[in-house]
């Protein structure tokens, strides 16, 4: 388009991604497993907080919202990331929406 002019830099947007990570057994150490999963966040991740929700017979589900660029394509990097980490059972994403 002839004389369009755009100043200043084009960002991307963000998405929140809300998801459900589910420990092992309920002796898992949920303050633990809370850094584990701050710890094993892909670059340019962040968390913007957790959520905890009781599951059943003392076991506790963990729901972080986890922030990412648009650009990142969306969960899958933090999905996998999650997987890894010690003490989780499994993680299903909730929802997820542009911020």
């Amino acid at each position: 388009m002839p004389g369009l002019r755009v100043h200043g830099a084009v960002t991307m947007g963000q998405v929140a991604v809300k998801m459900k990570v589910m420990p092992q057994n309920p002796d898992v150490d949920l303050d633990a497993l809370q850094d584990r999963l701050e710890q094993s966040l892909p670059e340019g991740a962040k968390i913007n907080g957790f959520q905890r929700e009781d599951v059943a017979f003392g076991l506790v589900a963990l729901l972080p919202t986890v922030i990412v660029p648009d650009d990142a394509g969306g969960s899958g990097a933090v999905e996998e990331a999650f997987s890894t980490v010690e003490g989780v059972e499994s993680l299903e994403v909730e929802s997820q929406g542009r911020l």
